[in-house]
């Protein structure tokens, strides 16, 4: 018989926790085979409201903590005082291998902190970093760092790209995503020091084939690439200003709607079409952003969800378990760094050949 995969939660992280949570997770149990939940949180609260679920409970094991993670809280002090947080225990029991992944709604920074406190980062990896999906005019595209890392270096830069790349052959199941990395302009010679150099470095690895180049803002929705690759800083501000104009994109169309009575009238006939555009915009659907570059699969799923979107989260976690995902960085981080050793070594021999015939003239 197969060995179930076990996904922990931080059954108190959220908006509208622990509720949610527990929604969610039955949900995800119906969508995801051979599952079962490791719940961290109030126990007397949890209890209750796994009765009302039989088949989750079934699947189900509490770990009581009273303490909680507060949504307003510094990362240094949840990090500092938040040792028996429901949060850092679902952390903690990825790290002592009692959960395959942990899936949680709180506070973003603090568990960015803990989990590289606790989980540490993959070989080859300085840095983790954000990313999540974003619809596009082609589908769907992966786009990282979204806030973890608001300043990087070339080298940040390019194990981003090879995170990216895996995630989306992972999950999106893409099996050559083209990579992009965002500028100011597509002109080789724009933007500053440290992405001109992530690009010199891509041309020169197994991912050149599939290195498109510079874009620019507007690529993000046409789904020019299938990975975005930038800073944190300059990612962050991307995905607020899209969620923004979606947001008032769906305020106009509303409003619009409602404004007359043959708009009213034509809404009724039009009602289908509506359905299909608000199922395809809805943000549940993308809810989950992913914390690459750890020794552990971590999902943050949005404060303000409901059960719909961290069931969608805890879906996303349980597919990055399911196909080995960190297993997969390490193999094309080995092929990346053989790779630009290679590169190096016959820059090397050229300078020495250079220079030796310099010095015979």
């Amino acid at each position: 018989m197969t060995a179930r995969l076990r996904i922990a939660l931080d059954a108190m992280g959220g908006d509208h926790a622990p509720d949610m949570v527990v929604a969610g997770a039955d949900l995800a149990r119906e969508r995801c085979q051979n599952v079962e939940f490791l719940f961290v949180g109030d126990e007397a609260r949890l209890n209750a409201l796994l009765d009302r679920y039989p088949a989750l409970k079934a699947v189900s094991t509490v770990r009581h903590t009273a303490d909680v993670v507060a949504m307003d809280a510094k990362p240094s002090t949840a990090l500092r005082s938040g040792r028996n947080s429901s949060m850092r225990l679902a952390i903690d029991a990825v790290a002592a291998g009692d959960a395959a992944c942990v899936v949680s709604a709180g506070n973003t920074g603090a568990l960015m902190a803990i989990a590289k406190f606790v989980l540490k980062t993959l070989p080859g990896i300085d840095r983790p970093a954000i990313a999540s999906i974003m619809p596009t005019q082609r589908g769907e595209s992966v786009m990282l760092d979204l806030g973890a890392n608001l300043e990087c270096d070339a080298d940040n830069l390019v194990q981003f790209a090879v995170m990216g790349t895996v995630f989306s052959r992972t999950v999106l199941g893409l099996l050559n995503p083209t990579i992009g990395l965002l500028n100011v302009g597509s002109e080789e010679q724009k933007g500053h020091e440290s992405i001109r150099e992530a690009a010199a470095a891509l041309r020169a690895t197994p991912l050149a084939r599939n290195f498109h180049g510079f874009i620019e803002g507007n690529d993000l929705a046409a789904g020019t690439v299938d990975v975005v690759v930038t800073d944190g800083f300059t990612g962050n501000v991307a995905l607020k200003t899209a969620e923004g104009t979606a947001k008032l994109f769906a305020e106009f169309l509303r409003r619009t709607l409602s404004s007359s009575l043959m708009s009213k009238i034509g809404y009724v006939f039009a009602r289908g079409a509506f359905a299909k555009l608000r199922l395809r915009m809805d943000p549940r659907r993308y809810n989950g952003a992913m914390f690459l570059g750890l020794r552990g699969i971590c999902v943050k799923s949005h404060g303000g969800t409901d059960a719909l979107g961290f069931s969608n989260a805890i879906a996303v976690a349980a597919g990055m378990a399911n196909h080995g995902f960190n297993d997969k960085i390490r193999d094309e981080l080995a092929v990346l760094q053989a790779a630009l050793a290679a590169a190096a070594e016959a820059r090397a021999a050229q300078t020495d050949v250079t220079g030796g015939e310099a010095a015979v003239l």
